[in-house]
């Protein structure tokens, strides 16, 4: 089982970040070029999942590896407290309507993990339910990739340390702090029971696609580990542009 207390938040010491900075730069062009041909071919589509505690950088991931992909073939949707509709269905309801089409790319600034990590540890929910919500995201899960989804999930995971670090420049930067949230401070003092849960999501919630647990102490490593593995990902699919079809 995953144990989050026992892996870094870091980059290994001896990295060179000017050096990975450029390697960052060289895997956004490429992806540049694999979302074109995604968005031509049309046979596949791509959910990119970004989960983390606050202040861990979900909000700069989709800036910094998304901004040179076309937006017509992009979008982006940030799940907050599901409003009095959402809650008047299943929990995978207003999830389900933004899972994306062929040739498209939807990220997902959280995600339905939500619902399984901030009711549980709220306890809103019990154990039993929490259960159940994992089989029904196993079976969504399995849904979509059915239907050509590939599911790509990521996990920033940062330090106590650096997230208060993380506060209070939403305090001081002027450019940061329409970000800042008393209550976020609040949720902070349940690191280890969002820990917890998300130890257990991630063994539980795994058969279809795996989680990739990234360092996000360091933005320019944390970009770098999430370009490469959508790059490397894309990249094994052997997608091609489409053959001119003169009859038509």
């Amino acid at each position: 089982m995953t144990r989050l207390n026992k892996l870094s938040t870091r980059a290994p010491a001896k990295l060179d970040k000017a050096l990975y900075k450029k390697k960052t730069d060289v895997l956004l062009e490429r992806l540049q070029d694999l979302q074109a041909v995604l968005f031509a071919e049309s046979k596949h589509s791509v959910l990119i999942v970004l989960q983390g505690l606050d202040a861990s950088g979900k909000d700069g991931a989709v800036k910094n590896v998304f901004s040179g992909v076309n937006p017509m073939g992009c979008q982006v949707t940030a799940f907050k407290a599901p409003t009095e509709e959402e809650r008047a269905h299943d929990f995978l309801w207003r999830i389900h309507q933004h899972a994306p089409a062929k040739g498209r790319i939807q990220i997902f600034n959280r995600s339905h993990y939500e619902d399984v990590l901030v009711p549980r540890v709220e306890e809103w929910i019990n154990q039993q339910e929490t259960e159940r919500r994992f089989t029904h995201i196993n079976a969504f899960e399995g849904l979509l990739t059915e239907a050509g989804t590939h599911i790509l999930k990521f996990y920033l995971h940062i330090s106590p340390e650096e997230q208060q670090k993380r506060f209070e420049e939403r305090l001081t930067d002027p450019q940061k702090r329409w970000k800042y949230k008393a209550a976020d401070r609040e949720v902070a003092k349940k690191w280890k029971e969002y820990s917890l849960a998300y130890e257990d999501l991630f063994e539980k919630c795994e058969k279809v696609a795996p989680w990739h647990i990234v360092p996000a102490d360091q933005n320019w490593y944390k970009d770098y580990l999430i370009a490469k593995t959508i790059v490397d990902y894309l990249e094994q699919l052997k997608m091609k542009y489409p053959e001119l079809n003169e009859g038509e």
